[in-house]
């Protein structure tokens, strides 16, 4: 497949400009760039849904011209979006089928299918699961599963680790390089760079809208693919000196929550965060961070258990008067829980904060004040946009969860809930984040980081727990720990505190083993 001279313009931007890009069947094709740089663009004209301005696209040899994802897929191109296109309300088997009936049916031929395509690839995906009932990695498997069973001879996948452990990283890779044996194509988008490297065999880069290079990963260091992507050297999340203090902000105490008939999905969970510390929660997702994250924030209620936040009971309070009272709130999923996608900057700015200065003054809003406040975090959080007026959805991935770290560190909260705060954002976007929560941790804050990628975690925390079926089940120290050691305990296979040991298996003890 081969793009050649691709230029795409929106009002007031120009996405994409004279773009070339080759991809040889067999391979594992990389497309590395910060946020805003046009990728996502990029592969939205390659899959059909946007039309190129300016260039053409050639699948074997032959011009194209795609008028829709369906030109794309019966070309054998399929693609999973970093953000999933999947309806909550039919079973896994259902949006799998959805509008490729014609293939195998909607029965038992469909089911068999889908059933073997899991198997084959590992994916683990039950199809008569509930989507909304699934954790964001299952969306993914299901993504991946969907663009199999159309027959995919291209995949394009966005951000595909973002929701892994390192165990299901190496998996994936394997299947990667499964599909590639096959004669298979995948263009590997990530934000990981030391990933990027490990697996693809070429490696395009792409800043501010045009290609800028290629890279051969066996040439190439990190260190060298960050500064052609963005300029600036690779960012590392370590947190050099502690701001820990004696002082407790939040405390959760044997909190319990119980899905239908009677299942716990959060069991006797509890720890205490102190001004200035970070406390890291690892686990493969679906092990009750969702659930955690929602009985803190006030979407669910706790079945047993309490909840201070300080000296006050909050776990009977609203979400709204928990949010007055200093708890901010950097969401798992900043489209579906984050923002209005169709609104201006401006309005979004307002979310979750209506009742407070600058965005109120008294019972009416204030919208002057509100705008101003916007285009000052647009200024101090680097959010790329023309304008506090266009909406969210026009902005890429990483701007939007900057307007995001933004609105909610201009509230000056006693105690963050950061959830996945740099899934998705390059390496530019994700250095700002990491600073603004080291400085708000100097300043006293208290923070609950919840996220995938297991370094960020290791780097930023003071204290690490790994929870694993709802229950807390693992502590590491972050200084000493590994992301192996880490995803170990993440899958259940260890517990209890995680001792760092350099002895190979020959040279460990029973204890060792035991562990």
């Amino acid at each position: 497949m081969e793009l050649t001279g691709i230029t795409k313009r929106f009002p007031g931007v120009v996405a994409n400009h004279d773009i070339h890009l080759a991809v040889r069947r067999g391979t594992v094709h990389a497309l590395v760039g910060e946020n805003g740089a046009g990728k996502s663009t990029l592969m939205k004209i390659l899959y059909g849904m946007q039309k190129p301005d300016e260039g053409t696209i050639a699948v074997d040899g032959e011009q194209v011209t795609f008028n829709s994802p369906a030109d794309a897929i019966a070309r054998g191109i399929g693609m999973v979006h970093q953000h999933f296109m999947l309806a909550d309300n039919l079973t896994v088997l259902e949006n799998v089928v959805l509008g490729s009936e014609k293939l195998h049916g909607i029965g038992a031929a469909a089911r068999r299918r889908i059933e073997e395509i899991s198997d084959r690839y590992g994916l683990g995906v039950r199809p008569d699961a509930l989507v909304e009932s699934l954790g964001v990695a299952d969306r993914q498997r299901v993504e991946i599963l969907k663009v199999l069973y159309r027959g995919a001879r291209i995949l394009i996948l966005d951000e595909p680790t973002a929701v892994l452990v390192p165990q299901e990283v190496d998996a994936l890779f394997d299947n990667l390089r499964e599909l590639k044996a096959e004669g298979l194509s995948v263009i590997f988008i990530s934000h990981k760079l030391g990933e990027v490297l490990s697996v693809a065999d070429e490696i395009t880069v792409i800043r501010r809208g045009t290609t800028v290079g290629t890279a051969v990963p066996a040439e190439t260091t990190p260190r060298q693919l960050a500064e052609m992507m963005v300029g600036s050297e690779l960012p590392t999340p370590e947190t050099a000196e502690s701001t820990v203090t004696d002082r407790p902000v939040l405390t959760v105490d044997k909190l319990r929550l119980q899905a239908e008939g009677g299942r716990a999905v959060l069991d006797d969970i509890s720890f205490t965060i102190h001004a200035g510390e970070v406390l890291g929660i690892a686990g493969v997702e679906g092990n009750g961070q969702t659930e955690l994250i929602e009985a803190l924030i006030g979407l669910r209620a706790a079945d047993s258990g309490t909840i201070t936040l300080e000296d006050q009971d909050i776990t009977a309070w609203p979400t709204r008067r928990r949010r007055e009272s200093g708890i901010g709130y950097i969401p798992e999923d900043r489209h579906r829980h984050g923002l209005l996608l169709e609104a201006p900057l401006w309005e979004n700015r307002i979310l979750g904060h209506v009742t407070e200065r600058p965005n109120a003054k008294g019972f009416w809003l204030d919208l002057k004040g509100a705008q101003e406040d916007t285009r000052r975090i647009v200024r101090e959080y680097d959010v790329r946009t023309p304008g506090i007026d266009v909406t969210a959805a026009s902005l890429s991935g990483g701007n939007q969860q900057k307007l995001i770290v933004g609105r909610e560190m201009s509230h000056k909260p006693r105690f963050l809930i950061a959830a996945h705060p740099t899934r998705g954002v390059d390496v530019g976007a994700q250095a700002a984040i990491w600073d603004h929560i080291r400085e708000a941790r100097r300043e006293g804050l208290a923070v609950l980081l919840i996220s995938a990628d297991l370094d960020e975690l290791i780097g930023l925390s003071d204290t690490l727990r790994v929870i694993y079926n709802g229950r807390l089940v693992a502590d590491a120290d972050p200084a000493t720990v590994t992301p192996e050691e880490l995803g170990s305990a993440m899958t259940g296979a260890a517990s209890g505190h995680l001792e760092h040991t350099e002895n190979t298996e020959e040279e460990a003890g029973p204890e060792d083993e035991a562990r």
